[in-house]
């Protein structure tokens, strides 16, 4: 992938399009991919959540009624 990919120029400020890695530092951006992001450099790995379920549909448990 060319440098000039990992850019975008916004007005007058070069802005980066991808994350860095924390642990390498700004020089070293992230992979992305389907479900995680990927240093190349030292291997730290980031995964994305998955879109969690609706509380709606969840079922709950009732308490037991009590019997008289």
């Amino acid at each position: 992938m060319p440098k000039r990919d990992l850019y975008k120029i916004e007005g007058e400020k070069l802005v980066r399009s991808r994350r860095h890695c924390p642990k390498c530092g700004e020089g070293t951006f992230m992979a992305e991919h389907k479900d995680r992001t990927t240093c190349g450099n030292c291997q730290y790995t980031e995964f994305k959540n998955k879109d969690p379920k609706p509380e709606a549909a969840k079922k709950e448990e009732k308490p037991a009624e009590k019997k008289e």
